[in-house]
């Protein structure tokens, strides 16, 4: 989970330092676990395939825990083209990847929420807890389990929209006055004179709107240790 995990997962995070907190954590939890029935009869071939089960199991937890920073990268790209900034891509030490300077914003801003309102504390608590969902080797598919993860990645886009229909809104009203001007000045090249009004009252809305987006971000960001547990129950189920 914690090779996914936001924040963890991070390039400027070594491996070495991630293999110890992935380490510290089975350390912390391990007392807490139900016992595994029949653990003194294992064979090589059971004993891999509970390691690869579970190693699935926290792998789909991390992931699922990332939709939100997805949907954050995915805002910042319909933002950043809105407001005519998306050819200057920043990279992203976090995730290594280039991105738009507003999911940069974005992102970074999601990360100082998750620390602060001490959500990845949570998130560790329901990975603890997950195990009461999802006993050791009782894990597997179901269509519930399919239909719910595809319901949270459709999902994703939805929050994208959602974040970003401030800027959106303004580019709209600005493309809809200039198509009127350009009716009544046919002579006018609407896209160069509206790009700069586009640019400046895209910033000035992205800049009066990030409280709101950041409580609509901290909204989404309460409910992964919910979403977690709802994707281990239903591992489990």
């Amino acid at each position: 989970m914690l090779a996914v995990l936001p924040m963890f997962s991070s390039q400027a995070v070594p491996i070495q330092l991630r293999i110890a907190l992935g380490a510290l954590v089975a350390f912390l939890i391990t007392p807490m676990m139900p016992p595994v029935p029949g653990a003194d009869v294992l064979s090589i071939w059971t004993l891999a395939r509970l390691m690869f089960m579970e190693a699935s199991i926290g792998v789909l937890l991390g992931f699922v825990s990332k939709f939100v920073f997805y949907a954050l990268e995915i805002a910042g790209g319909f933002v950043a083209t809105e407001m005519g900034l998306s050819m200057p891509a920043e990279f992203n030490h976090v995730t290594g990847n280039a991105m738009f300077v507003p999911g940069l914003i974005f992102y970074w801003l999601a990360m100082m929420l998750l620390l602060t309102l001490n959500l990845h504390h949570w998130m560790i608590v329901g990975f603890e807890r997950s195990y009461a969902l999802v006993p050791m080797g009782g894990a597997h598919l179901s269509e519930a389990l399919l239909v719910n993860v595809v319901q949270k990645s459709a999902g994703v886009f939805v929050i994208a929209l959602q974040i970003s229909a401030p800027v959106m809104a303004v580019s709209f009203l600005v493309t809809l006055v200039f198509a009127v001007l350009s009716r009544a000045v046919p002579q006018m090249n609407v896209f160069a004179e509206s790009m700069p009004v586009r640019t400046l009252l895209g910033l000035m809305t992205f800049g009066l709107t990030c409280t709101f987006m950041g409580q609509h971000v901290a909204n989404y960001l309460r409910r992964l240790p919910e979403d977690m547990m709802s994707v281990a129950r239903l591992a489990g189920g």
